[in-house]
Parts: structure tokens; sequence; C-alpha cells
């Protein structure tokens, strides 16, 4: 059955959608386009699946880091907001190649605010994030919470939401700032494929379908109650919602997307197995440097100031619904 989101009354917005073949941004697109809005797509297929397309919204192929590309597609397009998502996003190749995440999430993201400027639209919605904070001293996290990143990928995202926010002061653009927390799930037609993939759930779901032969672990010491690290996991769908939400927004800034529960790596496997019917054997390794025992959100700025309400982020409804997804894509979008 189709989701149905509880806001199909926000007035009819032309959107351009940066990065809306990928994971979260096929997902919104998809939602953007139930609700009745006209979206435009730029992405330049780089991590993002042509499969992944929506056949309801048109397409601007293109590379964000290319000044005339951008500038062209922005007048071609002419939006009245932008949700900008085409970003790099793992944390191990941006210590590894710095230079390459602030090349494309930094320059990149002033390219395209250049081109928005320059064409006269005034509203983008920024796919943030929890990097940004670094080793948090404090749970659940708030947006005053300081940030500290640990690794390029957090700089950079920190580093555009700096310039953004001075954009804002300078030149009147207004800018919506989320940070998600662990997104993860899946729409009937969209879901999670990425090379490599690193993200938690759908590596158990690989030792599911016989695709690997264990989950690895990292580390079983940690302080809190079963060892394991323990994460705030949040729909795709709830995190779309939220996106939509956002373009009608009367405050800018920053709102943290999370549930405010949190879920050990040990609770997100039993609940898989359960679910799938599969043993799914693990393997505990060492800890990775850098990961701290908890990260949980405190979103209830965005249920304040946005009215989100997160209705599909149970550990149950995400599993199921990403398990759905992998068993009809086993080989993900096959490209």
């Amino acid at each position: 059955m189709a989701y149905s989101p509880p806001f199909l009354y926000i007035a009819r917005m032309k959107v351009l959608v940066t990065g809306g073949a990928g994971y979260i941004g096929s997902v919104t697109v998809e939602m953007l386009l139930d609700a009745g809005h006209e979206v435009i797509i730029f992405d330049n297929f780089e991590r993002g699946h042509r499969a992944a397309l929506d056949a309801r919204a048109s397409l601007i192929e293109g590379d964000l880091r290319n000044q005339a590309a951008i500038e062209s597609a922005m007048q071609e397009a002419n939006p009245e907001a932008v949700i900008h998502f085409a970003a790099y996003a793992l944390v191990g190749e941006s210590m590894a190649m710095p230079e390459k995440y602030f090349d494309n999430n930094v320059k990149g993201g002033i390219n395209l605010a250049g081109a928005m400027l320059k064409n006269g639209v005034k509203r983008i919605i920024f796919s943030s994030t929890c990097a940004t904070y670094g080793q948090p001293k404090e749970i659940p996290i708030k947006e005053s919470t300081p940030q500290h990143p640990t690794n390029p990928y957090g700089e950079s995202k920190l580093m555009f939401e700096k310039i953004l926010a001075w954009y804002e002061r300078i030149h009147g653009l207004r800018a919506v700032f989320l940070r998600y927390f662990n997104a993860c799930g899946a729409s009937v037609k969209f879901g999670e494929d990425h090379t490599p993939e690193t993200h938690l759930i759908p590596n158990i779901l690989k030792v599911a379908l016989g695709q690997e032969q264990a989950l690895k672990i990292f580390g079983n010491d940690y302080d809190t109650p079963d060892g394991a690290c323990v994460r705030d996991y949040i729909h795709i769908e709830d995190l779309a919602q939220a996106h939509i939400l956002a373009l009608t927004a009367k405050q800018t800034g920053a709102f943290n997307l999370g549930t405010g529960t949190g879920y050990s790596v040990q609770e997100v496997l039993e609940t898989s197995r359960q679910i799938t019917g599969k043993k799914i054997t693990a393997k505990i390794l060492p800890r990775r440097p850098g990961d701290p025992a908890r990260l949980v959100a405190d979103a209830s700025k965005a249920g304040a100031i946005l009215g989100w309400r997160p209705t599909r982020s149970s550990l149950n409804d995400i599993i199921s619904s990403a398990w759905a997804w992998h068993k009809s894509h086993p080989n993900g979008y096959g490209d």
C-alpha cells in the first residue's frame, strides 16, 4: 500500500532537486510528486541511479562542480525552491580524500547557491547531517549542541551550512538545514543501493539474502545496555516529509531529524532476524576509531516549528520496508 503523507494540501510548488536519483532524493522526489508538486531533478548519476528516477519528474543532467551547467539548469528550471541532496557522504572516503569532499560538497554547493541568486531563487532546503556534531557531549543532541566534526565529510556539510547562513544574512537566501540521523527503510518503489554499502540495515539484509556470509559488528564493549553502539534510525519517508514541510517553513536555520529513540546494533540485528526469518550470522570486530557510543536526536524543534511527526520510524516498519525492497531488488538497481 502506498504511503499517504499528511501534507497533501501544501500549495503546489516548482522544486529543483539536486541528487534526485540518489537514495533520499529519489524518495523525496516521489513524495513531492505524490503531493502535487512539480519536480525537476538535477543529477550527474555518479552515485545515483537512472532506475531511481521517478518518470513524472523532469531531468536535467549535470554536475554541480560545473558552474555553467548549474546556472543553465537553474535558468531552464526556474524553480521556486531548491532541495539540495547532491553530495558525497562516505566518512571513510572523506578521511582518505578530503579534497574530493570539499570540491564536491562545498564548491558544488557554492555554485548552486550562486546560480540560485543569479536567477532570483531564494529558498533552499539543505540535506545536512548529525556528523556536524562530531563526538557530542550531550545526549540527546540538540540543534544548539556544539558542532565539532571529526571527519572531512561532516566538516564539508558544516562549512556549507555556514556559507548558507551568510548568504541568508547578506543576500536574503532563505536556508533550512536538515540534520539527519540514520536514514533507512524504503518506499515501495525506491530503496538503498550504495557502492560500497556502509549502512547497517542493508548490510544485515545482504546476509539475509545470502549475498554476504556475516554481518560485521564493530565493537561490543561500549557503555550501552548490550555493549553495542546505539543510533537513532529514521525512515526515509519520514525524512522526505520533513523536506516538504520545510518548503513553506517560516523559520530558517537548523532542524534535527530523528525519533529521539536509540536502538543498538544488536537490537537492529535481532529485529531483522525476526522479520526476515533468517539466522543472519554476525562477527564481532574491534571498534572503529571515532565511533561514538550513542547518537540520539532531540528533534522537538522540527515538531514545534515544522509540524513534523515521524509516523513510519518504528524499527519494525523500517526493517520491513527495507526487506520488502531488497527482496524485490536483490541486485539493487542493477546499474
